[in-house]
């Protein structure tokens, strides 16, 4: 379909539009309703490769990609029957030099004074890096995806193998002590069994690290909060007595939280034990539990007034598997390190501010839950 430029057959309203026309910096055309080039400014000329002539000489229709051929008709039809005023569709063209070329299209109608439709604008916005930058970023996704679901299959595979070769070596080392008694006084032998004690716990931790995985959004549930802070507190009732530990829980009863219960029960037990369990021994123990929201996040704050932690020498260590900070006998660097993975698998993240002496203060930043929904508390 060929078609010619005659001013003649501009509508007036037409006039107001040629500066935009010439300093534009995306493609804008005017076509008949039939689909034939009326005018072009220099950015589509650069878009297609193309000449004005050579533009002109041809179908728009011959330069596009043919699955995209009919992407225009509902909409357009719409247009026509003046159901919408506009419309946005993104179509791929051929270049001159034959690559493909992504374009978003906006579509409008130039009306006739009788008010009947005239021609059409269209405004092309080149879209083609961004579309391969997406393409190349759901490329690298499928990978790692499928690269993470190798390591967990990987991992669920050798965190069993070992369990298995570890509870072999426990059940030999028992029928040895059996069957010679005099083993049990043996130095060596007492090396061996803690040797397998030591390696028994080892995949006992392997095999918890393995289980965290990252959390799909429709594998969330909404949970109260609250609940939730008060069900660890009622777990640690006997420890916080002991301690003559206070705990004060200042989150709202109705806020609600997107996670998955085990990983929130774990989290907050796990704060909450830290806090009583590193307490000062020159003030009474103080825990007190809060929240703010921030974005699309509910902050969970866990303050205590306990022996601090040193940030400047430790903070960069602090969630690392097996690093400890203080002198307990009973820590091992893992709980930090497990509770730091639920949280950021639910797609939150932690942080903290702490000082030697005065206490510590640990952020934990939970999705939100923008309306209210049925609670579900465990």
């Amino acid at each position: 379909m060929k078609s010619s430029f005659l001013n003649n057959s501009i509508p007036d309203t037409y006039d107001s539009f040629e500066e935009i026309f010439n300093n534009t910096y995306n493609g804008i055309v005017i076509l008949t309703l039939d689909g034939e080039w009326v005018k072009v400014n220099d950015s589509i000329c650069s878009l297609f490769g193309y000449t004005r002539n050579e533009l002109f000489n041809m179908d728009i229709q011959n330069i596009v990609f043919r699955q995209d051929l009919g992407v225009h008709a509902t909409k357009y039809e719409r247009l026509m029957q003046r159901k919408i005023s506009r419309y946005r569709v993104m179509q791929r063209y051929f270049h001159k030099d034959g690559t493909i070329i992504w374009v978003l299209i906006s579509v409008s109608l130039i009306y006739n004074k009788d008010g009947t439709p005239g021609q059409m604008i269209w405004q092309f916005s080149d879209q083609t890096s961004r579309k391969l930058n997406q393409d190349k970023l759901k490329l690298m996704l499928a990978v790692v995806r499928e690269q993470n679901e190798r390591l967990t299959a990987f991992a669920d595979i050798v965190t069993h193998n070992l369990r298995s070769h570890s509870g072999n070596l426990s059940t030999i080392k028992d029928f040895l002590k059996e069957e010679f008694t005099l083993l049990a006084e043996n130095e060596n032998f007492l090396l061996l069994s803690k040797a397998i004690e030591n390696l028994e716990e080892t995949v006992s931790h392997l095999t918890e690290v393995a289980k965290i995985k990252q959390v799909g959004n429709d594998e969330l549930h909404t949970l109260n909060l609250y609940g939730y802070v008060e069900k660890a507190i009622y777990n640690v009732t006997a420890l916080a007595q002991n301690t003559n530990t206070t705990i004060i829980n200042r989150i709202d009863e109705e806020l609600l939280v997107k996670g998955v219960p085990a990983y929130l029960d774990s989290i907050i037990l796990n704060f909450l034990t830290n806090a009583i369990k590193y307490r000062s021994e020159e003030r009474q123990s103080k825990v007190e539990i809060s929240s703010t929201n921030e974005d699309q996040f509910v902050v969970l704050k866990i303050e205590d007034n306990g022996v601090g932690i040193d940030l400047e020498k430790y903070g960069k260590k602090l969630f690392h598997m097996y690093k400890t900070f203080h002198s307990n006998k009973d820590a091992i660097g893992l709980g930090l390190f497990i509770t730091k993975n639920h949280i950021e698998s639910m797609g939150g993240k932690v942080e903290v501010k702490s000082e030697v002496g005065v206490g510590s203060e640990f952020l934990i930043y939970l999705k939100g839950v923008e309306q209210k929904s049925p609670l579900d508390i465990n």
